[in-house]
């Protein structure tokens, strides 16, 4: 593959990986079985608010960006586009999703968010262009505090899941069943999304490698 080609082909894992990634939370919210941990926050927030979870998403994002700051993370472009896309792909995905309240519907909704939800994965951290905002939090913490990812990532999310619960985010099966099963998933399509390597010396080559992400953008 082209250098050109290789480029074009990451552009587009990245960008459709981040819409799959907030229409695949979207079926999630829809089918009110429970959330992913950082959306359980969003939902909290976004009935606290008034604001749609998308904005919610946005802002937050944006408000974690902030705190890479003192960390000394660098953000890439698949950093700043995830702080915006996925917010506005569930927003978009929500307004066209009708309100349901049967389970022969929701437990369908749920099921396809979270395989959405893996492949979704796999696209945009195949592309290499650098980690969300809610994954360089835990990985700059991971730094400077010399802590493992995985207690950095637990201590995180089970934070943000506490406090969204609080303010009224939907905890439920759903969650349970997204936690046990998107590392799976997301495995299974980063090897279906691998991009082959850039020939040495190519400009696009990225330091950043699939095989050392975490999974939530």
């Amino acid at each position: 593959m082209s250098t050109r080609g290789r480029l074009a082909r990451r552009l587009v894992q990245l960008y459709t990986g981040l819409a799959l990634y907030g229409a695949s939370s979207a079926l999630l919210v829809a089918s009110g079985l429970g959330l992913e941990p950082w959306n359980v926050l969003h939902q909290g927030l976004a009935k606290l608010t008034g604001l749609t979870i998308g904005v919610v998403s946005i802002v937050v994002g944006a408000a974690v960006l902030l705190l890479w700051i003192p960390l000394r993370q660098r953000p890439g472009l698949g950093t700043v586009s995830n702080v915006f896309v996925v917010g506005l792909a569930m927003d978009g995905t929500l307004a066209l999703v009708p309100d349901t309240h049967a389970l022969t519907v929701r437990v369908p909704l749920l099921l396809a968010g979270i395989v959405l939800n893996g492949a979704a994965t796999g696209l945009y951290i195949s592309a290499s262009f650098g980690p969300g905002p809610r994954d360089g939090l835990m990985t700059g913490l991971h730094r400077r505090t010399g802590r493992s990812i995985r207690l950095m990532r637990t201590v995180v999310e089970v934070t943000v899941v506490v406090t969204g619960f609080a303010l009224g985010g939907t905890i439920g099966v759903g969650t349970v069943l997204y936690a046990v099963s998107i590392g799976p998933l997301a495995q299974v399509f980063l090897r279906r999304f691998a991009i082959p390597a850039a020939a040495p010396g190519s400009a696009v080559a990225s330091a950043a490698t699939p095989a050392g992400a975490i999974l939530r953008p």
